[in-house]
């Protein structure tokens, strides 16, 4: 998913952005305003899918900053950053890092599920979304949640429609009802115009909550 030259990661982003754009546009008012407040803002994939999943883990239920702060002491313990260099880690290292007993606990259950093959990490990219998020759910801290978030921030896929995710609502809520409250029926109803494209619809109402693009 990541190209790397001279030891630097280089952003991967969606072939068919442009084209989900003049989609979204044409079938959803908001859409056709948000679209271009944002230039050439686009979603993007940095790690590995071992990596993607670790930084979701260590970022439940804390502030994005929090998250960063703890994610960089915990990173540098290894140099580099494996299901096998997780699994050598004592748990006082990763505890002094700031993580929580049951977040170690967490990231050693995603390492061991790596590392024994349990998860079919090279079969992902055929794989259907739910199928994924079924595989991805039997992992201890990994809910649904956490799970699309994968299928959008690592593997690009293009329909995804987080409903479990806060923000999504609040946007929706904010850009389609005036602020009033939004149920899941009622984004399911307004994501209808996205489809196949939710994915890229979602980060557009993430951004305009939050103009700075989150990745993973």
């Amino acid at each position: 998913m990541t190209t790397a030259i001279l030891n630097k990661v280089v952003p991967v982003t969606p072939a068919y952005w442009a084209e989900a754009c003049t989609h979204l546009a044409k079938k959803d008012r908001v859409m056709k305003k948000l679209i271009p407040q944002f230039g050439d803002a686009i979603l993007e994939t940095r790690g590995d899918a071992f990596v993607t999943l670790a930084r979701s883990i260590v970022g439940q239920q804390i502030s994005v900053k929090a998250a960063q702060s703890v994610w960089g002491r915990f990173s540098v313990l290894t140099k580099r950053l494996t299901p096998a260099a997780v699994l050598k880690l004592k748990v006082d290292d990763m505890r002094a890092a700031g993580l929580s007993a049951r977040k170690v606990e967490y990231l050693v259950d995603l390492a061991m599920h790596f590392s024994s093959g349990t998860v079919h990490v090279k079969a992902w990219q055929e794989m259907e979304d739910e199928t994924i998020v079924e595989e991805l759910v039997t992992i201890r801290g990994i809910g649904r949640w956490t799970a699309e978030m994968f299928l959008i921030f690592h593997l690009m896929r293009p329909n995804v429609l987080p409903l479990d995710d806060v923000g999504l609502i609040n946007g929706i809520s904010r850009n389609y009802f005036s602020g009033e409250p939004v149920s899941r029926s009622d984004a399911r109803e307004v994501a209808q115009a996205w489809s196949p494209y939710s994915t890229v619809a979602t980060w557009y109402i993430w951004r305009s909550l939050d103009p700075m693009p989150v990745a993973y």
